[in-house]
């Protein structure tokens, strides 16, 4: 048998926990409703505060001599082109009357191919009827425009034509002057010459008749474009329906406003890095989470199970306490108002077996200045806590940033921490935990308050048996042994605690560890 001596490699962890980043972005569910509602009133208030200006429409067929079925739109979008042009904008203008300046006018106006040959333009002015009117002139100088390109092009053609009949006359006139030459001769030779003279000016003839013809089509400007360039919707004013548009952008400012709050909700998460779950509170304070508590009153539905759980656990530490000889304190990060109330309940429960006094340790004096009702334990602050020889001390203090440390002792020898979810980090959680370790405050347990209802992970560390409510006897046994068998057994007891303790613990010298 061989014996292992390196330890086996630990599963890797993920670098993002899905589970958890959803929690963590579902408890923060008051940010992101927030953004997404102020999207939806900022979009409606769009709507109302700032309308569109007056616009009209208007929409123009344009015909063109290079039209093919399969035409990816290019020519449209070159009409589109022309259209954001001085050239046509000032031309516009001089039909109105306008003295503004062409650039200007164009930011005012805008246009889009809906297909191949249709083309929309919209035009803004300053009422319905200024913009009718320059939608009107403007797609009238955009359809003089596309005509005058059109006969320009047709004018280029028929000259060309022209040009080429005229050099075919002229080639017909050398033909006739050979025909008549060769008339006067006789022969076969002759005959056939004079046959192939007559052949060439019927081609002539023909070709000539054929330009004639063409470039009379081509001057008249191809009248199948110029008649199918024209104006097929008249320019109307658009009417805008103020609640159409409300609800239109109130619904476009909800996604966004959505998005970005689950964005933003998600980084938060992730930068943070605060536990949520059971599992990463308990990992992270090697401790064991013994009970959980709403932050707020709940529903009145739940009150009733709420109340019970508040009751178990105020049993479940009078128990702890009353089976302790030393002194126990509660701890609290993010939840002084809870671990208040929670101290009360228990020197509630544990006045039954004999005066009681609360040490206030906490920053504040929510506690300690509260006004006491009848019945209510008696709330000291700690520097009057040394007048309470003869009475069980009850310590309540915090474990935020700031803590003074060292004095944590004197409020408790053993711990019950009361965590809210989510609000140290996984940095300061090793921070607590590690300073507890080395004040020898044990921690029995971890009150979670706020904790996600959906969260099924258990946090139960099974190997925390020396600090767990359900090690509370063996303990105790230990704690009343003698001699040498009680020192034997606290070595035990340290180098359980040592092997049970986080990574940053494999740091501390093999001495120190077998010390505690």
């Amino acid at each position: 048998m061989t014996t292992r001596t390196t330890a086996e490699p630990s599963a890797a962890a993920p670098l993002l926990d899905l589970q958890a980043l959803v929690v963590a972005v579902r408890r923060r569910r008051r940010l992101w409703c927030s953004l997404a509602l102020l999207g939806l009133l900022a979009g409606a208030a769009t709507a109302v505060l700032l309308p569109p200006p007056p616009t009209a429409v208007t929409k123009v067929l344009v015909a063109h001599q290079e039209d093919q079925p399969n035409d990816p739109g290019t020519l449209i979008r070159t009409d589109v082109a022309l259209l954001h042009t001085t050239r046509i904008a000032g031309t516009a203008l001089r039909s109105l009357g306008s003295q503004e300046d062409p650039a200007d006018f164009m930011e005012e106006y805008g246009g889009v191919g809906l297909t191949n040959n249709l083309l929309q333009i919209t035009v803004t002015a300053d009422s319905d009827a200024e913009a009718v009117a320059r939608a009107e002139a403007l797609a009238d100088a955009f359809v003089a425009d596309h005509v005058r390109r059109i006969q320009a092009a047709a004018n280029a053609e028929a000259k060309a034509l022209l040009d080429q009949r005229d050099r075919l006359r002229d080639e017909l006139a050398e033909v006739d002057g050979q025909i008549g030459d060769a008339s006067t001769e006789s022969g076969p030779k002759a005959s056939a010459n004079l046959e192939s003279l007559f052949a060439r000016r019927a081609e002539l003839t023909s070709r000539i008749t054929d330009f004639g013809q063409r470039a009379a089509e081509a001057r008249i400007g191809t009248p199948q474009l110029v008649a199918g360039t024209q104006i097929v919707d008249a320019p109307r004013a658009v009417r805008h329906s103020v609640p159409r548009t409300a609800a239109t952008n109130a619904a476009i400012g909800l996604v966004l406003g959505l998005v970005l709050g689950l964005a933003v909700a998600a980084v938060g998460t992730v930068v943070a890095d605060r536990p949520v779950l059971r599992r990463e509170i308990a990992a992270n304070l090697g401790a064991s989470v013994i009970s959980e508590l709403p932050l707020r009153s709940a529903r009145l539905w739940r009150r009733r199970r709420v109340r019970a759980a508040r009751e178990r656990l105020t049993a479940s530490l009078a128990r702890t306490v009353r089976g302790s000889a030393d002194p126990v304190s509660l701890l609290e990060l993010g939840c002084a108002r809870g671990a208040s109330r929670i101290a009360l309940d228990l020197a509630g429960a544990l006045a039954a077996d004999g005066p009681v006094v609360v040490v206030d340790g906490l920053p504040g004096r929510q506690l300690s200045g509260r006004r006491a009702k009848p019945g209510d334990p008696t709330v000291v602050r700690g520097e009057q806590a040394a007048a309470a020889v003869q009475e069980r001390r009850l310590g309540v203090g915090s474990v935020a940033p700031g803590t003074a440390w060292t004095d944590l002792q004197y409020l408790g020898t053993q711990t019950v921490l009361v965590v809210r979810a989510g609000h140290g980090s996984a940095a300061w959680l090793h921070t607590v935990a590690r300073q507890l370790a080395d004040q020898r405050i044990p921690v029995i347990g971890v009150v979670l308050i706020d904790p996600d209802p959906r969260d099924r992970t258990d946090g139960t560390l099974w190997d925390g048996l020396d600090t767990a409510l359900r090690g509370q006897n063996e303990r105790l046994a230990r704690h009343n042994g003698g001699g040498t068998a009680h020192g034997v057994q606290a070595v035990g007891e340290g180098r359980r605690r040592a092997e049970r303790l986080p990574m940053w613990a494999a740091r501390v010298p093999d001495s120190e560890q077998e010390t505690r």
